[in-house]
């Protein structure tokens, strides 16, 4: 069954309360690749009665808000599976005509600041009820942020929202460690001892944590008078998250009161990931958008098989490692073939698996050969600015997990759709057997940019080895006989580069390369990435380096008209 989402439903199961009521910004697909749904059935294993509302209505009279009425625990908020502003904007600020989340492809169904738009809703019509926050949402705006859309500062959306409290990162043990704290009523002592969680609270409470474990971020009113504030506050807050047992707490005033961030828990293990995968999802949307039309952030994934969580990869831009964490965890082989089983049983499915990879489709099973030394690291990055040589890139687990895929009975053909980091390969022959046998006829890599200085500021490693990555490509195919295309991905606009670096991406890759470009992109300053604060405040906070920025529409459009400029004739 899946979980209700309607007092109909609810009564169907026998149910006269609820534990807890889900609000979601996405369609409720039941499958471990949505956030909700793996909330949901986390909790339900343990017991709770949940429910869950997708896409309410925040423009009527707010019924969706009050149909199921008040759960006995919580109510649990989250935007979906992306930043509702990044949703529903492009990089140039225009409205996006669609959201893959959504019947149809349709857009309109969530608002801008999903998560204080419901949570504000939430709390005054049920002033008595604690409203937890998640989601990526909800993380990466957990401490001060920079909004590109509003072009300024917002202070963590705990205040704006007003929520109780916020979880953040990847909430599979965090959210029932809440759940189990509330079970006999609101008690703040219990939620504060929790790890991986934000809340409010007053000086005499902050006053009372131990010095030598407690972290005293610039205040939100510091870091709009002053950037470089803001930019000290992020590498403390980088640096920290990087940890692999982290113990600090980080405090960051707002007017007279203080955030409060405790410290995130340890990464989690294969059987608690295999559990959370392993759980008796429906595995396809809720009936209720039967006529509708296809959600297509549901067709792009329902064919796919996710190997492990985490990057290390550090770039820049991305919020991957933000949310999710530097470090690997992987699910273990019998998950994977057990997910992949019930594929190859779904009416739709023709024996082709879409995508069998991650965050980045090799890191599977990997890390550091001595984790004494890993817990002593705060690097961003395993890869950069150069492969850390402690990493243990042995390819092999996950070359033994494709050949096993290969052998399941209905598998045609399981492609890799996710990117691929090239600058992991170790000499083994997994460029080979991914061309050979994983490759849909077009391989993804992203090497962003082409200039040294730009690359370096993107935490991605020099052109040459995408070069390198590009004849080993076609000789291979040559060899094999596959008329099989490479496909990079590159960034325009990032801090840093200049029009001159884009005309010089525009001479290697059109004009040398011969690429076509496709999977091109402007970008987005997200919240809580380097490249955001390197993007607001025009320097490295790191290094104090004053850093070109591409800002106005007029700059950041030249720059990507590179990329569709003609080949130069050679």
């Amino acid at each position: 069954m899946f979980l209700p989402t309607t007092l109909k439903e609810v009564r169907a199961r026998g149910w006269d309360e609820l534990d807890v009521i889900l609000f979601t910004g996405d369609a409720y697909i039941d499958h471990p690749a949505f956030g909700a749904a793996v909330i949901g059935r986390l909790l339900e294993a343990e017991g709770y009665r949940v429910a869950i509302v997708p896409q309410p209505n925040w423009r009527d009279d707010l019924r969706d808000f009050t149909k199921l009425g008040a759960p006995r625990l919580f109510f649990g908020v989250s935007a979906g599976a992306m930043d509702s502003m990044v949703n529903h904007y492009t990089a140039n600020i225009r409205l996006r005509s669609n959201d893959a989340y959504t019947p149809g492809g349709k857009a309109g169904f969530r608002p801008d600041y999903a998560v204080k738009t419901y949570t504000q809703i939430l709390k005054r019509l049920f002033p008595r009820v604690p409203v937890v926050i998640g989601g990526i949402e909800a993380s990466l705006r957990r401490l001060t942020h920079y909004d590109y859309w509003s072009d300024s500062l917002h202070p963590s959306i705990l205040v704006e929202s007003g929520a109780d409290l916020l979880t953040y990162g990847m909430g599979e043990r965090v959210i029932q460690q809440v759940a189990k704290a509330l079970k006999n009523g609101f008690n703040a002592k219990l939620l504060r001892n929790i790890r991986q969680v934000g809340f409010l609270a007053d000086a005499k409470y902050v006053d009372r944590l131990d010095p030598a474990k407690t972290i005293r971020l610039h205040s939100y009113e510091e870091c709009v008078a002053d950037k470089h504030a803001f930019g000290e506050n992020f590498t403390r807050i980088e640096t920290l998250s990087n940890l692999m047992e982290p113990e600090e707490t980080l405090v960051e005033q707002v007017g007279d009161r203080y955030v409060v961030i405790t410290p995130p828990n340890a990464t989690l293990t294969t059987e608690e990931l295999d559990h959370s995968f392993d759980l008796p999802y429906e595995r396809a949307p809720h009936p209720r958008y039967e006529g509708r039309g296809e959600i297509p952030a549901w067709e792009m994934i329902k064919h796919s098989v996710n190997l492990h969580r985490g990057c290390f990869g550090g770039c820049s831009f991305c919020t991957i490692s933000a949310h999710q964490g530097k470090f690997i965890a992987s699910r273990s082989e019998a998950s994977i073939l057990r997910e992949v089983e019930r594929i190859t049983q779904m009416p739709d499915f023709k024996g082709y698996l879409s995508d069998i990879g991650g965050p980045s489709a090799n890191m599977y099973r990997l890390g550091g050969r001595d984790r004494v030394l890993c817990a002593k690291c705060s690097r961003p990055s395993c890869l950069h600015p150069k492969k850390c040589s402690n990493l243990e890139n042995d390819h092999r687990p996950l070359l033994d997990l494709y050949a096993k895929i290969r052998q399941v009975k209905g598998i045609k053909k399981a492609f890799i759709g996710s990117g691929i980091r090239y600058d992991l390969f170790d000499g083994s022959n997994y460029l080979e057997t991914v061309i050979r046998h994983h490759t849909s006829g077009r391989l993804k890599v992203a090497p962003e940019h082409t200039e040294d200085r730009v690359l370096k500021l993107m935490r991605k490693p020099s052109f040459t080895l995408f070069e390198q990555l590009n004849a080993n490509f076609h000789r291979i195919c040559h060899r094999e006989r596959l008329p099989y295309q490479l496909i990079p991905y590159f960034i325009s606009s990032h801090p840093g580069c200049t029009e001159q670096d884009m005309k010089a991406l525009s001479e290697k890759v059109l004009g040398r390369l011969h690429f076509n470009l496709e999977q091109v992109q402007d970008l987005t300053p997200t919240p809580m990435t380097f490249s955001s604060v390197m993007f607001y405040t025009g320097e490295n906070p790191y290094t104090g380096e004053r850093v070109y920025v591409a800002r106005s529409q007029e700059e950041k459009r030249r720059q990507k008209s590179y990329f569709f400029r003609k080949k130069p004739r050679s």
